[in-house]
């Protein structure tokens, strides 16, 4: 062999051990890492699944049957957040029973026990269910949806579109957003007349996950699932009652505390009604008035009308609190308890007015 045909074998061989050490090294030193910019932080992701953090809560989780006069009449979901001796607490949306003349749950064993409704709010969308077993049954942990960040992972656990098929069903995702306000109907009607602080989560929810536990990284409950955004154009926002709120109310139901929100004594209507509130009220709205929410009646012998609010008036101001619809001002109205002392700003006659209204009991 010719002398240079050696030294081009040798050059070969040489370039090819120097090209399989750089793979080496770089397989070695880069296959874990993800380096988007040497000047930014290195990010090293390591994710073995969630399964030890479902385990937690799994067995607490419950599908809540909903039976209307001896027939089923649809279902949710729900976990037992406390137990006392007995007697097991099961935590759900009120909108998944507020139709039930009788409600059922049953577990992951495949039992099935009667409850009884301790109590329900149709604001924050809480009902407390009980049952009693001699079993030794799960109970979940609760955790703190103040404490979470966006970005961090949740999950949920439920029976997407009925009892029977998917029950169980595990979603991941993680918490999109916090302290959303969402514009919710406490009625059977389309209009919104209420607005919640809401947890946003990309974590798939369905028709029959209403109820279950939105849960952190931990296995521990952050969240009750109740509601999704359904749209053409929008996916994957989906919307969690905090827990630290559904807590609160759940522990004064159980005590049978008086869970009632104050009213100001008045009849309200949108300025998105304007020309309703013409024809039906004799209402005119001036053309320079673009928010706040219309009186329509004050009613008799109210403290509102003690406080000389009158029909026609335009509410702006709820306290320090902006108003624009009856929606943000029921949310803001319900942020105080009966018997407080409350400042309406208003506008009549194109003047502004403050008026002190003591807030009384809503009659249902």
């Amino acid at each position: 062999m010719k002398k240079s045909n050696i030294r081009l074998f040798i050059a070969i061989i040489i370039s090819l051990a120097i090209g399989a050490a750089g793979m080496y090294f770089f397989t070695i030193t880069f296959g874990a890492t993800t380096i988007i910019n040497k000047s930014e932080k290195e990010v090293t992701v390591t994710d073995s699944g969630i399964a030890d953090a479902v385990e937690k809560v799994y067995d607490s989780t419950v599908i809540v049957e909903v039976y209307k006069n001896n027939k089923l009449y649809g279902s949710g979901s729900g976990f037992i957040f406390e137990k006392d001796n007995d007697v097991y607490y099961v935590m759900t949306n009120n909108h998944v029973v507020t139709e039930a003349t009788s409600v059922k749950i049953i577990l992951t064993d495949g039992s099935t026990y009667e409850t009884t409704k301790i109590g329900s709010d149709q604001y924050l969308d809480v009902a407390v269910l009980s049952f009693k077993s001699d079993k030794d049954i799960k109970v979940a942990e609760i955790g703190s949806s103040e404490s979470m960040r966006v970005g961090d992972t949740v999950f949920t656990v439920g029976a997407p579109i009925d009892s029977n098929t998917y029950s169980w069903t595990v979603t991941r995702g993680i918490l999109s957003g916090k302290d959303r306000m969402v514009s919710v109907s406490t009625s059977n009607s389309t209009v919104a007349d209420y607005i919640m602080k809401s947890l946003q989560t990309d974590a798939t929810i369905n028709s029959g996950n209403s109820g279950g536990p939105l849960c952190n990284a931990n296995g521990q409950i952050v969240g009750i699932t109740n509601m999704k955004l359904v749209s053409s154009s929008i996916e994957g926002m989906s919307f969690a009652i905090p827990i630290e709120q559904a807590l609160t109310y759940a522990k004064k139901l159980m005590k049978g505390e008086d869970t009632t929100r104050p009213t100001l004594g008045v009849q309200m209507a949108d300025l998105s009604a304007a020309s309703a509130l013409y024809y039906k009220y004799n209402i005119i709205i001036p053309d320079d008035v673009e928010e706040g929410v219309v009186v329509v009646k004050v009613v008799e012998k109210s403290d509102a009308e003690k406080a000389g609010i009158e029909a026609g008036d335009i509410i702006t101001k709820v306290g320090e609190q902006k108003v624009t619809t009856m929606a943000q001002l029921k949310y803001q109205l319900y942020q105080h308890n009966i018997g407080d002392k409350l400042n309406i700003t208003l506008l009549r006659d194109g003047k502004e007015k403050t008026v002190e209204v003591t807030l009384t009991k809503t009659e249902s």
